[in-house]
């Protein structure tokens, strides 16, 4: 073989390599913040003979900053053989439903727009959000998703409110979300 011929041939080879090295690295789903969210259940929505089907996926995941706040998100995910290999870019449809499910506890100060989750929706360079805010004047949280890619974004998004409220006889001091804003 020619010097030539030989340098390609490893260059090809560190290619490969590389490539092989970013998806085991990208292979964890978690981009940043609370805990893995809870699988509740999947529901197949388009069905493929030799690969997986194309699926919605609910999950369930608590506020890692507020006590007493969870969130379920369903998510659409891809089928096929870029799905089953994890380099399908995933479509920005995601719905959001966060509810009090105890007494509510901030844990500390926050600000608005502060990422509760991250996950990412392609290989590279597309990310699921879940933003969390304080309605100060009616003590509301507020959390927003949306899924945005690094060169067009995408306006599709979804919000949800929780309302501070006493949680039984108990807990009859509710604290003010305003209190809590950096």
């Amino acid at each position: 073989m020619t010097r030539q011929a030989v340098s390609h041939y490893d260059a090809h080879r560190v290619c490969w390599a590389l490539l092989a090295l970013a998806l085991i690295v990208c292979s964890g789903s978690p981009v940043f913040g609370a805990d893995e969210p809870d699988l509740i259940f999947r529901r197949s929505t388009v069905f493929k003979w030799l690969s997986p089907n194309d699926k919605l996926g609910t999950y369930g995941i608590d506020d890692p900053e507020v006590e007493g706040v969870a969130c379920h998100f369903t998510v659409p995910e891809r089928g096929g053989i870029k799905g089953w290999l994890g380099v399908a870019e995933e479509v920005s449809d995601i719905s959001l439903a966060c509810r009090q499910i105890g007494p509510i506890r901030f844990k500390e100060k926050m600000g608005q727009g502060d990422d509760m989750f991250r996950r990412r929706r392609s290989l590279f360079f597309k990310k699921m959000q879940i933003v969390r805010g304080c309605d100060a004047k009616r003590n509301v949280l507020v959390y927003m998703v949306y899924s945005d890619k690094l060169i067009e974004g995408s306006p599709k998004n979804s919000t949800s409110s929780v309302p501070i409220m006493p949680w039984g006889s108990a807990d009859a001091v509710v604290q003010k979300c305003g209190e809590f804003i950096q």
